[in-house]
């Protein structure tokens, strides 16, 4: 990614901040992570870690450009997905966690990784987020192909 997007998703991400400004010195400084609200300029779609992963290696195979700005959670064993945001949207499955209006979710600057979150796609400032009709269809991809996996890895 060059230098410019760097600085363009730098300057998307912290739009969502109460204080742009306060969110870039955050990242600066102390431990890198920022709370931001969702449901402004994105949506957060957390899974479980292994079904997030598998669905984005769907993605990336599926997708002509790349697909939008996904997180990564090493502690908690969880990868998510930005969305348009939503305020009807309802997402229902095993481990899936939906944050939109009124929910904060703590992010790392695009640079670098922050604590246990990090980026897996960075935003690059454009505003690409993952189409939600895409994205169910990988994630139920992945799933079937988990609970087939299953009792072989069991």
């Amino acid at each position: 990614m060059s230098d410019e997007a760097w600085r363009r998703g730098v300057e998307w991400l912290a739009a969502a901040a109460p204080d742009p400004r306060a969110c870039k010195r955050d990242w600066d400084r102390g431990d890198g992570v920022a709370l931001l609200e969702a449901g402004r300029y994105w949506d957060l779609l957390s899974v479980p870690e292994r079904l997030g992963l598998l669905a984005l290696d769907l993605l990336w195979q599926t997708s002509s450009p790349l697909p939008g700005p996904t997180l990564v959670d090493t502690a908690a064993e969880r990868v998510g997905f930005f969305l348009p945001p939503d305020p009807g949207s309802e997402w229902v499955g095993a481990g899936l966690r939906h944050a939109g209006k009124g929910a904060w979710v703590a992010v790392p600057p695009p640079y670098r990784p922050g604590r246990f979150l990090e980026w897996l796609i960075p935003p690059d400032g454009s505003g690409a987020l993952y189409p939600p009709v895409i994205l169910e269809a990988a994630l139920r991809r992945a799933n079937g192909t988990l609970a087939v996996l299953a009792p072989l890895v069991d």
